[in-house]
């Protein structure tokens, strides 16, 4: 605290006093201008804080709010005494305000305390401010209630300031952050020192009540298990529903959730699920079950004899429409099989498959597995090379199961063993011997399966004799070839004719136009042909 006074050349000594509340003096320190000695009063308060230089400049150390006083420096000298006061003043920066005594939670139209904003340590003593998302909050009757208190140390002399508050929370509030801070003077002035955030959990009740089905309810086919999860919108949600099944009035209590186990078709309906004690407040859903029935008729293994007519059917029965698809040996067919007159290649496995495509693992199949059987059937050709040294004489043989096949000479009764058989495709296969006879003989050609035995023969000539030889069979393939070109044959002679048809149509409406447009000329000409004839007819009769 410097001494205001300017030193006169006649000082004898300074002092330093300060003044009590009732105006009383305590003088605190001397200095002499003669000795130069410095002398400090025995003052409890300032022992060891004092410090006074040559121009009488009263340091203070370790300041205290004590020390806020009416501070004096005196300047005697012989005929004179001197002085200047000095009011000090203390100031003590409060803490960083802070939030404690939080809410748990806030509930919806209820006033309840938030917290309690403390900051200590301050002087003078400062001011408390709340605020919501940044902005002040000020007192609103049954909504903002504030509680300001203030408290000083009686040893310190320091201010801690306390304010409450009491909040009416909304569903507003949720995730906005209070703050509040604190407004004290210091000596540049006044300032102000914010808290951390603060968020509350904000309780409000249910108002909507929403239902989930897992999994998702197009997915559900027969034989899953069902999760019905009911959901209420409150905070916090509700732990405990009703859950009311189809055609079943009473609600089954559960938690949020309820599982239904291996669901059958008859599960298909309205599920719905409500709050414990606000049975109005309800939600529903519909759920399909999806399943998929297939029946093929005949299935299993179905042996039918060549020739014979089998109808073949298979039935969906499916909760949406179904894909049906027809293998055969596992190659996928057209269109549905459908035999009115079994053939050996109508035999094999067949496959009737169908599936829901939006309901995954929804699949199912039959198989037929079809055996056609038939008696041998043989036809026998012969051909002579053409360089008439040999005879082949081929024995074609049909039938299921696979017919063996035998050759004998007649008369002789010898069997035939070096001959040369075909691949067995579509119950057809043919045996072919190769023979140079020097005289006529008849062969003979017997084929047996489990169903019957045939026997057929042929008379061959010498090699020596000239002979007819008879066409080879026609294989499937080149009997399949032969139909497709008399079918291109046909249909190319059809097109012909439709095509003269319609020149003849349009030649005849040409035809009858002309014969109207030229009526009355044909009737002149017709005249004139007629004299004609009647002159020539004269001429001739004069002759």
């Amino acid at each position: 605290i410097p001494c205001r006074l300017d030193v006169p050349q006649n000082l004898m000594f300074g002092k330093w006093k300060y003044e009590k509340p009732d105006g009383s003096p305590v003088f605190i320190a001397f200095r002499s201008s003669t000795k130069k000695s410095v002398q400090y009063d025995d003052v409890p308060e300032y022992k060891d804080r004092l410090s006074l230089s040559e121009n009488y400049t009263l340091s203070i150390s370790n300041a205290r709010i004590s020390d806020e006083k009416r501070f004096v420096c005196m300047l005697v000298t012989e005929d004179n005494v001197f002085e200047a006061p000095t009011i000090v003043k203390v100031f003590k920066q409060p803490s960083k305000p802070e939030i404690v005594s939080k809410a748990l939670f806030l509930e919806t139209e209820q006033l309840k305390k938030l917290g309690d904003c403390i900051s200590e340590d301050s002087y003078p003593d400062g001011n408390i401010t709340w605020y919501r998302n940044g902005k002040v909050l000020h007192p609103l009757e049954g909504a903002v209630v504030i509680i300001f208190k203030k408290e000083m140390d009686p040893v310190t002399q320091l201010y801690t300031m306390t304010s409450t508050l009491e909040y009416k929370t909304t569903k507003a509030d949720i995730q906005m952050p209070f703050t509040c801070s604190v407004t004290y003077y210091g000596p540049s002035g006044q300032k102000t020192i914010h808290s951390e955030q603060a968020v509350f959990d904000i309780y409000y009740p249910t108002e909507q009540v929403t239902i989930q089905v897992l999994p998702p309810k197009n997915a559900i086919k027969e034989g899953d298990n069902i999760t019905l999860k009911c959901l209420g919108n409150g905070n916090p949600p509700p732990e405990e529903f009703l859950f009311y099944l189809p055609g079943q009035p009473e609600g089954i209590r559960s938690s949020n959730t309820y599982t239904l186990t291996d669901v059958r078709r008859n599960a298909t309906g309205d599920y719905k699920c409500s709050l414990i004690d606000k049975k109005s407040m309800i939600a529903s859903t519909a759920i399909t079950v999806h399943y998929l029935d297939l029946s093929l008729n005949p299935s299993g293994e179905v042996t039918r004899q060549i020739g014979d007519a089998l109808p073949v059917s298979c039935t969906i029965s499916a909760s949406r429409n179904a894909t049906v698809v027809w293998m055969k040996d596992n190659i996928r067919l057209r269109s549905s099989p459908s035999f009115s007159s079994l053939h050996y290649q109508d035999a094999g496995n067949y496959v009737c498959e169908t599936a829901l495509q939006e309901v995954e693992g929804l699949k199912k199949r039959e198989s037929l597995t079809l055996i056609v059987e038939g008696k041998p059937q043989i036809k026998m050709t012969k051909k002579t090379d053409p360089s008439g040294l040999s005879k082949t004489i081929i024995c074609h043989v049909e039938g299921f199961p696979k017919p063996a096949i035998q050759w004998t000479i007649t008369g002789s009764g010898s069997v035939i063993n070096q001959t040369e058989e075909s691949p067995y495709i579509n119950g057809r296969y043919y045996s072919k011997i190769i023979i140079s006879p020097e005289e006529n003989v008849t062969l003979t050609c017997t084929a047996e399966n489990q169903l019957e035995r045939t026997v057929n023969s042929l008379n061959v000539s010498a090699i020596s004799i000239p002979e007819h030889d008879e066409a080879d069979e026609i294989s499937d393939e080149n009997r399949e070839k032969v139909n497709d070109q008399a079918k291109l044959i046909v249909g190319i002679v059809v097109g012909l004719l439709l095509a003269a048809l319609v020149a003849g149509v349009v030649y005849w409406l040409y035809m009858k136009k002309s014969k109207t447009a030229s009526k009355h000329v044909n009737k002149d000409l017709g005249n004139m042909e007629e004299n004609k004839k009647l002159e020539e007819n004269n001429h001739k009769t004069e002759a």
